[in-house]
């Protein structure tokens, strides 16, 4: 396996913490899809393909210069979309380009639940190739502890992150303040952070407060692509040692 790029990182080791955000589970409801859009800075919009609004809201997403992301169901997830272990490779493809039929513009791709399908070595190396063919992107959510995905990514050298902090595992404004306080800190700690929250009230009120206040507190929110190549595809140590994913 070769060395993961290390340039990125170092080229950046003096620069201000860096944060990237992503939005979950969107097209569903068009007025949380919209407080999502107003968000002032480069947050990234995971759209699942399933929702009423998906393909309007990447429409919009696109227009207004954010980043549209294809947020894949994978099982335990169920839907017309969703991936599950048992299906065939040419299944798994049919479903793909469905999703990414209803989702256009997508720059990449992010797991919507997924503990099972994230832990197939098999699906996973296939679906790092397809979307090293396609010249998408994939940001592991990290649903689970098993997940093979970020290392699968790594070894085929796709672009690719890990997400470091779930805001709203508990929807509340306090709970979800708590956590962005975490990704600060961890920022801090490791350089950057990459966040993915979900459009419950809660975080967007949070969010519509805390976000402008970042620059001040000496953090840098940077789009997903842009937090690719700072990371170079290294793992944190939360997830890897080194550099390189368990």
């Amino acid at each position: 396996m070769s060395e993961p790029n290390t340039s990125a990182v170092e080229q950046t080791s003096a620069a201000n913490p860096r944060l990237t955000l992503i939005i979950d589970d969107l097209g569903q409801t068009p007025n949380r899809d919209r407080r999502v859009l107003a968000l002032p800075g480069p947050v990234a919009l995971a759209i699942l393909p399933d929702t009423p609004h998906a393909t309007q809201l990447a429409d919009e997403a696109h227009r207004s210069g954010k980043t549209v992301m294809l947020h894949l169901p994978m099982d335990p997830a169920g839907g017309r979309y969703a991936w599950h272990p048992e299906l065939p490779v040419d299944e798994l493809e049919r479903r793909l380009d469905a999703a990414f039929e209803a989702v256009p513009h997508a720059h990449g791709v992010n797991n919507h639940m997924g503990s099972r399908m994230t832990a197939d070595t098999a699906a996973m190396s296939w679906l790092m190739g397809e979307l090293q063919r396609r010249h998408r992107f994939f940001v592991d959510s990290r649903t689970s502890a098993a997940t093979v995905a970020g290392a699968t990514a790594q070894r085929v050298g796709l672009a690719s992150l890990s997400r470091d902090v779930f805001l709203d595992n508990e929807p509340t404004a306090d709970a979800v303040a708590a956590q962005l306080e975490r990704a600060v800190a961890l920022a801090h700690k490791q350089g950057s952070v990459v966040v993915i929250g979900h459009p419950y009230p809660a975080t967007l009120e949070v969010l519509e407060r805390e976000l402008p206040r970042l620059a001040a507190r000496g953090i840098d929110w940077i789009g997903v692509e842009q937090m690719i190549a700072v990371r170079g595809n290294r793992a944190m140590a939360a997830h890897g040692k080194s550099g390189i994913y368990r």
